[in-house]
């Protein structure tokens, strides 16, 4: 499947549009990881527990939008946005969004 930011996928057309799909997914912080987290920002470098679960999230999400695109018999998604939330003190909400079409090669 063919998973696109732009309004096309180039070389192809679109012969069919299947309707807007969506995937979310929500990750909680641990204490574990908070505690790591304050102390990498204190000496310096990258959080690598919130970044391994982040990209958890995003891909979880866009495979969710994904599953939603082939269940409407759509082989494209073009228009895809992510956007990052915060929901509460301690949980992250990652939502995949786009527009479910059927491409054909020109």
């Amino acid at each position: 499947m063919q998973i696109v930011t732009t309004d096309s996928v180039e070389g192809t057309r679109i012969v069919a549009y299947k309707g807007i799909v969506s995937g979310d997914a929500i990750v909680g912080a641990n204490f574990i990881r908070d505690f790591f987290a304050r102390i990498t920002d204190v000496l310096g470098g990258r959080a690598g527990g919130y970044e391994k679960a982040l990209r958890g999230a995003k891909e979880h999400a866009i495979e969710d939008m994904m599953q939603q695109a082939r269940d409407l018999g759509a082989n494209a998604v073009i228009g895809v946005d992510l956007d990052y939330e915060a929901v509460g003190d301690s949980m992250l909400m990652v939502s995949a969004n786009g527009t479910a079409v059927v491409i054909e090669q020109e």
